[in-house]
């Protein structure tokens, strides 16, 4: 039941088997602290090479983008459709409402909070960045909006047509495109990360700022616990259970979740516990795997409000009402269609956040940064979250049986 490409939902994650200095959010952390070590040592001259740097490797990304989306969202409905039933398209209903719901209380929190932070988008005393010594543009193959309305488009045809073939094709194409993300765009993330943050710390702008990103994460962490209790009181009203006799037994779930940052090593965990639990038989064993698979309320939520912040940060604003209700809608889908991508929600969503919201390679690589510092707590209420959609598809199915 759970397509192919659920790999692993809100990670920045550790590989199986590896420790955490081989992790990847290790990798980042010290991308970072070179980085500003870098940018605050060196001279202008070193500056533009990394400059430079930064900017090729910025094109790479960006290149990649759209495959990306075509690569997973595609294969994701074709996989998801050819199992579909009743359950299945509840549980991704479910899944998609709680994400974007989710995200609203992030943004509504983003307009309200935001603009109390103090932020300084151009303090003074700033060091002007080089120019580029020289310039190579990669550009994409497709626009990102047009990879999406494809991947859309060719997933549902190849449902509507049966044609066996294609599908297989897209499987293909799907595993193509996570070996470049994994040999390719992942080996290069800490590099462009240092990279940003070595011309972020010459300029002077980082360690002016660096209070603003340690609130904002506790404000996302906060925002979890309420979503959380959201969903299990709606849980609890839908099945007619006591929320609190679930929500007690996920304390394991929750707690490996934050150690490991990846759904997949949490799932014998949250199913173990889950088995504590009054759900029914039949949907823990679906709604607990699945969920792991489509159910990224707790990593949508935190990129909605980083996005808000990175925005008014580096561009002096916060993006309009339209635009953010835009991103937010999208970014449903994303969560849902695409989750299985390395490098966790962010990564795949980065073409609707260079697209819809306009960043440029420096708001980027801050986003794919000050994500992977709170990554473990995002997964962590994207798990936990999981058994309080079960709880509302076990009331929403069992109370059928009995009618």
């Amino acid at each position: 039941m759970v397509p192919q490409t659920a790999v692993l939902e809100g990670d920045l994650t550790m590989s199986e088997g590896k420790g955490f200095f081989s992790s990847l959010i290790f990798k980042l952390i010290l991308g970072v602290a070179l980085g500003i070590a870098i940018g605050l040592n060196v001279g202008e001259q070193t500056i533009g090479i990394i400059n430079t740097i930064k900017f090729i490797l910025g094109q790479i990304i960006s290149f990649t983008v759209p495959l990306i989306v075509l690569g997973f969202i595609a294969p994701a409905i074709t996989q998801l459709k050819a199992n579909a039933s009743k359950m299945l398209g509840a549980m991704i209903s479910l899944a998609y409402v709680s994400t974007v719901l989710a995200c609203i209380m992030s943004m509504s929190a983003g307009y309200l909070l935001i603009p109390k932070l103090n932020i300084v988008t151009n303090p003074e005393g700033l060091r002007a960045i080089p120019e580029l010594i020289f310039k190579v543009e990669i550009p994409a193959v497709f626009p990102v909006m047009t990879a999406l309305i494809l991947a859309l488009f060719l997933g549902m045809a190849v449902i509507w047509a049966k044609a066996e073939y294609f599908e297989k094709l897209l499987g293909e194409f799907n595993n193509i495109v996570l070996q470049i993300v994994q040999k390719i765009i992942i080996p290069i993330l800490p590099f462009f990360i240092a990279a940003t943050f070595a011309t972020l710390a010459y300029e002077g702008s980082i360690t002016k700022q660096a209070p603003v990103f340690l609130k904002i994460i506790v404000i996302v962490m906060i925002m979890h616990y309420i979503w959380l209790t959201v969903l299990y009181l709606a849980g609890g009203a839908v099945s007619g259970k006591n929320p609190w006799h679930v929500v007690k037994e996920y304390g394991p779930a929750y707690l490996t979740a934050v150690g490991t940052m990846s759904s997949a090593a949490t799932l014998s965990v949250a199913l173990d516990c889950a088995r504590k639990t009054p759900l029914s038989d039949e949907v823990r064993d679906f709604a607990i795997p699945m969920g792991a698979t489509v159910h990224l309320c707790g990593s949508a939520l935190t990129e909605t409000f980083f996005v808000m912040t990175v925005s008014q940060v580096l561009y002096g604003h916060i993006p309009a009402v339209g635009t953010m209700l835009l991103f937010v809608f999208l970014l449903g889908i994303f969560a849902v269609g695409a989750p299985g991508v390395p490098g966790g929600t962010v990564m795949a969503s980065l073409g609707i956040i260079i697209s819809v919201l306009g960043f440029d390679d420096t708001g980027t690589a801050l986003m794919l940064t000050i994500f992977a510092l709170q990554d473990s707590f995002g997964t962590a209420c994207n798990v936990t979250g999981d058994a309080a959609l079960a709880m509302m598809l076990d009331g929403m199915f069992n109370s059928r049986k009995k009618e």
